[in-house]
């Protein structure tokens, strides 16, 4: 292990990367076509020899995490996605949905170990663990990469501030490891009830957002804190070091940014739906989309890591909504902007109008003062949605970069 990064990988050419990378997808779209039910036949006409390329791996099907509980309902437990049977998981997670997620054996499954180093925890300190133990897979995630480096963990969990607050005192951890918030309460009961709190210098988070406002007591108190981003499903996704400047995506997956409702990849600096190629041998999620929302960030981050960056959690990709008692999805917009070719991206904004559900769609287009284009548009839009809206036409570029497809400005929708 070196000394300012976890290992070699971090700061290889980002060309060896993605040749790394997508040298391997090959073999793991084989594995999971061959030994996973549900991508047998997801991947049946697929030719998992020619999947060397981003193009390539664009052309696969997504798995939509929202899908998962009724996909595992129909094949219980895993939904046909894991490799192998259950009794040869080392843990088995339920997740809120539920959604039940595998852990392979290997040490450091979810590969948190990266991000803990990143955050300056070190062989032999001790790290006070308050994410959940119970049912989902947060505690165990972060124990497993804490020990992976050489840590001694305290189980903490959440809840039971006091017994947190006297632990830290006696036990003296170094690292705090859990939600961004409730760092912060423990520290103010440990104040409420005259303890020593101090041992804390480093704090990891993740499951909510840092606010600067949050980061700025921490610092107060002589604590530096960074954040990581990942799912129940994957493990950790990417994730911040010292420099500040946006989240590394882990070395363990490869990530994409794809227009919301579709698998279309966006350009690079678009806020888009996150999707993500895991590398689990049990658990070969591939095109997993998050339901969350980011977007690639420029060049590489000041601390000499390599890899691409990501925004962090910019929102929820699933902007489903319900107009005159019927479902308007992402993917229906989508629908609309391909079959035009000189519309680029577009927004539906429902408003209510006395109590009416209104519908406009603002496309972008060079073309703006094409009437006829609206009026096709507008035809298009009633035909993949079954609902009547008006058409705007603005200027590419003209909407917003927030990765917002639909926007629903009711106030009781």
């Amino acid at each position: 292990m070196l000394s300012s990064y976890y290992d070699a990988l971090e700061t290889r050419a980002p060309e060896d990367r993605e040749a790394a990378l997508l040298a391997a997808l090959p073999e793991q779209v084989a594995l999971a076509k061959r030994r996973a039910p549900a991508y047998g036949r997801l991947f049946a006409d697929i030719d998992a020899d020619a999947v060397t390329s981003r193009e390539a791996l664009a052309s696969l099907p997504v798995t939509r995490k929202a899908e998962l509980p009724d996909l595992q309902t129909e094949t219980k437990p895993f939904g046909g996605f894991t490799t192998v049977p259950p009794p040869r998981l080392h843990r088995i997670f339920a997740s809120p949905g539920p959604i039940y997620d595998a852990e392979g054996a290997n040490p450091d499954y979810w590969r948190t170990a990266r991000a803990l180093f990143a955050a300056g925890v070190r062989e032999r300190d001790i790290v006070h663990n308050c994410f959940s133990y119970h049912f989902t897979p947060a505690g165990a995630m972060f124990e497993t990469g804490a020990h992976a480096l050489g840590c001694a963990v305290v189980p903490a969990g959440v809840g039971n501030t006091e017994l947190q607050a006297r632990t830290i005192a006696d036990i003296r951890p170094r690292a705090y490891v859990g939600t961004p918030d409730f760092l912060k309460v423990i520290l103010e009961k440990a104040d409420e009830m005259d303890l020593d709190a101090g041992s804390i210098e480093l704090a990891h988070v993740s499951g909510g957002p840092l606010f600067p406002a949050l980061v700025a007591a921490y610092v107060e108190r002589g604590i530096a804190v960074t954040q990581s981003y990942g799912t129940a499903d994957i493990g950790l996704i990417a994730y911040e070091s010292a420099a500040r400047e946006g989240l590394i995506v882990d070395e363990g997956v490869l990530v994409e940014i794809v227009r919301p409702g579709t698998g279309d990849p966006v350009p690079d600096g678009e806020v888009g739906e996150v999707v993500v190629t895991s590398f689990s041998r049990e658990y070969p999620l591939i095109r997993f989309a998050t339901g969350d929302l980011s977007a690639i960030l420029p060049g590489a981050s000041p601390c000499g890591r390599t890899a691409p960056r990501i925004r962090g959690w910019l929102g929820r990709a699933d902007q489903t909504t319900k107009v005159k008692g019927m479902f308007v999805h992402p993917r229906q917009v989508a629908q609309i902007v391909d079959r035009h070719g000189s519309a680029t991206r577009a927004r539906l904004v429902v408003t209510s109008d006395a109590g009416s559900d209104r519908m406009d769609l603002i496309v972008e287009t060079e073309n703006v003062d094409d009437l006829t284009l609206a009026g096709q548009i507008s035809d298009t839009l009633q035909s993949v949605t079954k609902l009547r809206g008006s058409v705007s036409l603005v200027a590419t570029g003209d909407l917003p970069n927030d990765g917002i497809v639909i926007e629903d400005r009711r106030k009781n929708p």
